[in-house]
């Protein structure tokens, strides 16, 4: 985890109809705050250390777990969160991570996005990767 010496904080998300059916926004503008970027957050196993082999949705949730528990440290939260890309190994998946992504983040302030179907992830078995920038302190974030 880094964290940048210039202050900014989330608090305008730009979304539409459509990117709020894939719970993404188009951009979030920052001001005040700190920046904290976070690895990506692979999973095999959940929080309890319980293996998710072939468990895509068990994987996606247990990243956002993490990085929960990663931004917590930092003094933030996933609401903090203003950009990801998201690794996935199969696109077929994507659908399925949308849906997952709408139970951690409140509608309409979903992070600037990217996803990213490749063949293969830097750990045996993992199915979905996620690395994220988050904007903590600062003001409140507020849709657009």
């Amino acid at each position: 985890m880094m964290t940048s010496a210039l202050p900014v904080k989330a608090n305008e998300f730009l979304t539409t109809p459509e990117t709020d059916k894939r719970a993404y926004s188009l951009s979030v503008s920052t001001r005040g705050g700190k920046t904290v970027y976070l690895a990506g957050q692979l999973n095999i196993a959940d929080i309890g250390n319980k293996p998710l082999p072939g468990d895509f949705d068990g994987q996606a949730r247990a990243a956002f777990q993490r990085i929960e528990k990663t931004l917590e440290a930092a003094g933030g939260k996933l609401s903090d969160i203003v950009s990801m890309t998201v690794f996935i190994t199969d696109v077929r998946n994507g659908g399925h991570f949308s849906d997952i992504r709408k139970e951690f983040f409140a509608p309409g302030k979903y992070p600037a996005s990217a996803l990213i179907a490749i063949r293969n992830l830097g750990v045996p078995g993992a199915l979905i990767e996620i690395q994220a920038i988050a904007v903590v302190g600062g003001n409140d974030n507020r849709s657009l």
